[in-house]
């Protein structure tokens, strides 16, 4: 490494630690002081702010997702891209040309150190922030941005401690300012259309859900100045749990109406052994490696087992380690039928077109009669946009819809807070013999109230 990513790197080690010795510290604090904090402003459930006729952006970090959403911004009507703030020239530069090739202005940048970026946020030309940078930096950089009078729109996870998920619920009380987790997943053809028949009642009442993102992602501890395996690895060396849970997650909790009418009660959690990241190394990497050094203990298979108040039941795997096809599971039961992803299929016991004891595959007829209308107005255009088959450009397009036309947006602070929480909570649980830990109420019994997302055209 050259001195100065050296340095980054050793900072953002320093950084990790000192996050894992949070969630190592978890246990001995009083648990009624992370399940309910004292509210400083009003509940932003349901919050629409005054339409913008244009959209002014600002990024903060423009790696490999950042620069994604960039291109994605660049295809949106009604917005102006203002700012670009990265540590690392080379990708700012990269972002600058994508938004200048399209024949736009070019965007201001920033990156001069890692706190630059509140540079960038004491402009008044910016209305919302995309924050895709390394775990560590989402929470207080989403809280600096609502702080400073924008919306945060962070990536996945929201937060890594219970502590932190409490502070963007109340940041974004206090402020008025959306916090919405950039969860595409939520908006991938699948997973809309499972939610509209899931709305239409096809599956009776929902009983239990899975969900996963099981990635064989080892390959990524090759990226060592830059990149996402250059901050991501050194977690698995840190904790032990679910250390990315929403991508199966968020579907599923819109099915079942989390913070909309149920809401996670509590969960347990345990981990295989962890073994393929050091072999992995062993066999990669010279012996005298960074790579060698570490002491990988996040077990390679993490389940964890998340109980609502209304009684149900969810399943939420992590495995980025051991060699298995990918999957998110995205498996939905209720009294009548399922419906279950990586391949998709359903079984029905009424209204099916075969036995419920047999998987129907061919999804063609359930696209058919159930696609949602979200997918059939814009699907074509996400699909030649891209972004993980269109979810990511469906996404944007819908914020920016959303802000323009002073609608609330499809997930805020509460969902980012509770989906995120399944981390340390999983942390917690697999370090006390996968006894279950409480999730907090981030919405302070106001669930009970919300209506649940609804389908949109």
């Amino acid at each position: 490494m050259g001195d100065l990513n050296r340095r980054r790197f050793l900072q953002s080690m320093a950084a990790i630690a000192a996050t894992s010795a949070a969630l190592g510290c978890a246990s001995t604090v009083n648990p009624k002081s992370i399940l309910r904090t004292p509210q400083q402003g009003r509940s932003t459930l349901g919050l629409t702010v005054p339409k913008m006729d244009v959209v002014r952006v600002g990024f903060i970090g423009v790696g490999e997702r950042g620069v994604g959403a960039v291109k994605h911004f660049c295809h949106l009507d009604g917005v102006e891209i203002k700012a670009i703030c990265d540590t690392h020239q080379a990708v700012v530069d990269r972002a600058v040309k994508v938004v200048v090739d399209k024949g736009f202005k070019k965007p201001d940048t920033y990156g001069k150190s890692d706190l630059d970026y509140r540079r960038m946020l004491e402009r008044q030309d910016i209305d919302i922030v995309i924050i895709s940078t390394p775990w560590q930096w989402h929470t207080p950089m989403a809280v600096d941005t609502m702080e400073s009078g924008k919306h945060a729109f962070v990536e996945v996870p929201a937060a890594v401690t219970v502590e932190e998920a409490w502070q963007l619920v109340n940041t974004s009380e206090r402020t008025q300012k959306n916090c919405m987790m950039l969860e595409n997943v939520c908006y991938g053809r699948d997973e809309l259309m499972v939610l509209n028949m899931v709305r239409q009642g096809v599956f009776g009442e929902l009983l239990h859900g899975e969900a996963a993102y099981i990635h064989e992602l080892r390959w990524q501890m090759k990226e060592i100045d830059h990149k996402t395996g250059s901050w991501r690895t050194p977690w698995h060396a840190a904790v032990d749990g679910n250390l990315y849970p929403t991508h199966g997650l968020g579907p599923v909790s819109q099915y079942m109406n989390i913070n909309r009418g149920d809401r996670f009660d509590y969960i347990s959690s345990m981990s295989s052994p962890s073994l393929g990241r050091a072999a992995y190394a062993k066999k990669e990497f010279p012996a005298d490696h960074s790579r060698n050094k570490l002491n990988y203990i996040a077990g390679d298979m993490n389940t964890s087992i998340i109980k609502t108040v209304k009684g149900r039941s969810i399943m939420v795997q992590h495995d980025t380690t051991t060699p298995r096809p990918y999957s998110r599971h995205n498996l939905i039961q209720g009294t009548n039928g399922a419906f279950a992803g990586f391949p998709n299929r359903i079984a029905l016991e009424q209204g099916g077109s075969k036995s419920y004891h047999e998987w129907d595959y061919d999804m063609a007829d359930w696209y058919n009669k159930y696609d949602h209308p979200l997918w059939q107005k814009m699907g074509a255009e996400a699909e030649r946009n891209g972004g993980h088959g269109g979810m990511d450009f469906l996404m944007f397009w819908r914020i920016v819809f959303c802000l323009r036309n002073g609608e609330p947006l499809d997930q805020d602070v509460y969902d980012a807070a509770a989906w995120s929480a399944v981390f340390p909570l999983s942390v917690e649980s697999v370090a006390d013999r996968s006894n279950s830990k409480d999730f907090p109420d981030f919405t302070r019994g106001l669930w009970q109230q919300a209506k649940p997302l609804g389908i949109i055209s």
